[in-house]
């Protein structure tokens, strides 16, 4: 297979990894905007960052501990434990220690959280389709797995 990008032609600003960027970007502001403009998530304070966390925490359905998630979301440590601080602080997120090796501290959502993530969700949910709007279901299946297949790619 022949490369897509050369040196004498390549255009960082045109680059897969400079659009892909700027949509993440883009993505995660607009999903911010209407977290914030949600009547009960806006009492919370909820962000799109506390969201991804979120989404390890209750979509995965397990505890997780903050090396986990570090290494999931490419978050250093200290960034990572003044997020669940917060989370923590609205009561969405609770640290627990193992049982069985007490140095061990998990993270699990609360019923709160619980009960928020759903709407978190939702809100996801349309923020993503309003980015795909004007696309074939078919083709957003394909970009879709085009971008698993570039993580693939990556490991």
């Amino acid at each position: 297979m022949a490369n897509i990008y050369d040196v004498e032609t390549y255009e960082p600003s045109e680059s897969i990894g400079y659009l892909m960027t700027r949509v993440k970007v883009e993505m995660l502001a607009a999903l911010d905007r209407e977290l914030a403009a949600d009547a009960h998530l806006s009492a919370l304070g909820v962000t799109s960052a506390q969201f991804v966390v979120m989404v390890r925490l209750v979509g995965a359905g397990n505890r997780k501990s903050a090396s986990d998630l570090c290494k999931e979301l490419s978050y250093d440590a200290g960034a990572m434990t003044r997020m669940i601080d917060r989370l923590e602080k609205k009561g969405l997120v609770r640290r627990m220690r193992c049982a069985k090796d007490r140095r061990l501290i998990y993270l699990e959502a609360t019923e709160a959280g619980r009960a928020a993530y759903p709407r978190m969700l939702e809100i996801s949910v349309a923020v993503q389709n309003r980015f795909l709007r004007g696309m074939e279901l078919q083709d957003a299946r394909r970009l879709r797995d085009y971008l698993a297949r570039m993580l693939h790619n990556a490991s």
